[in-house]
């Protein structure tokens, strides 16, 4: 459905609570058309308007999960280096031991350096500091133990802090796809209670491209990889559009791009924000087979182009992996992996 996506994109930030206020003024426009009224433009601009916004949330949901992924890394990491701190703390406790025992048996110490053994490093080091019988060497080395492990604390708890903010951010946006996936069956009732010939004229409208290959004209792709690229991507046709997901068995629309192109080898950016800036950006007037055009200027929508005006993209909920004008909505870049 070429024309779906030709309106004036809002705020990411709006997402899915304006897919909800948009839906309720769509029921109530059709509750409020006179018996013979035709209300199918309005219907369908209105169903338009909210796969727009289901698919900024689909992209913002992608982005918090891969970040929520990148974090939960940077903890592992960070924990294991704390793990080896820990040790090395252990060791120098053991050998500080050993020498404060040889020295409080020939009375050469005082028996408050028990509170060395102190369970809390900072107890221990801070007390260790203050005795006189610690080698300037020891004392150093304690020291840059001490602020390593105070670092390697503070990172691991706001990576911790960061990790569950994002654990959160992620579980919000899934919330609003489900209440957008809810608005859109509702839309889809209302469109189901329209009288045969303008739901068979909206069926049409949103299959365009969905059946045969259109003829893509001579052009090959800028390299090899941009080739196998394609070969992924037209593999895929009639897939179906799955929240979230990035193959084999349904995509959305970075999911599609980033699949195909994984089957190259090439590793994409999960959202098409990200993708927009994989390669070089070229023309629209120069675009080949395997480039990736990004649409609308917030690049909330990627499909790959494939020659002779036409993309291979993953449209929206119900509709698959299919073949469309690349003039379907503007385009805001061409980039070329």
């Amino acid at each position: 459905m070429g024309s779906h996506r030709r309106l004036a994109p809002s705020g990411s930030d709006r997402g899915a609570g304006a897919a909800v206020s948009i839906l309720s003024v769509a029921a109530a426009a059709l509750a409020a058309v006179p018996a013979g009224a035709a209300p199918y433009d309005d219907t369908r601009a209105e169903m338009d308007r909210l796969y727009e916004q289901a698919e900024k949330a689909t992209e913002a949901y992608n982005k918090a999960d891969e970040r929520a992924d990148e974090l939960r890394d940077e903890v592992g990491t960070a924990r294991d280096r704390i793990a080896r701190q820990q040790q090395r703390i252990n060791s120098m406790r053991e050998s500080l031991g050993s020498l404060a025992g040889a020295q409080y048996r020939s009375g050469g110490i005082d028996p408050s350096l028990a509170l060395l053994f102190s369970d809390d490093p900072d107890d221990y080091l801070d007390k260790a500091s203050r005795l006189d019988r610690i080698t300037a060497h020891q004392a150093g080395e304690l020291k840059e133990l001490q602020q390593a492990m105070r670092e390697l604390a503070q990172d691991r708890e706001e990576t911790a802090g960061k990790l569950r903010e994002l654990e959160k951010s992620r579980k919000a946006v899934a919330a609003h796809k489900k209440t957008v996936e809810r608005k859109l069956a509702t839309a889809r009732r209302l469109l189901n209670s329209l009288p045969d010939s303008e739901r068979d004229a909206y069926g049409r409208a949103s299959r365009s491209g969905r059946y045969g290959i259109p003829g893509l004209g001579s052009a090959t792709a800028a390299s090899g990889r941009g080739a196998a690229a394609v070969a992924a991507a037209r593999s895929a046709l009639g897939k179906p559009y799955i929240w979230g997901a990035n193959g084999p068995s349904g995509f959305d629309c970075s999911g599609l791009t980033q699949w195909s192109y994984a089957q190259a080898g090439v590793a994409l950016p999960r959202t098409s924000q990200a993708q927009r800036y994989a390669g070089r950006q070229v023309p629209l007037s120069e675009a080949r087979p395997g480039d990736l055009v990004l649409y609308r200027g917030d690049a909330s929508h990627v499909g790959m182009y494939m020659g002779n005006g036409q993309v291979i993209h993953a449209p929206y909920p119900g509709a698959p992996v299919r073949y469309d004008p690349v003039g379907m909505m503007p385009v805001s870049s061409v980039t070329r992996v």
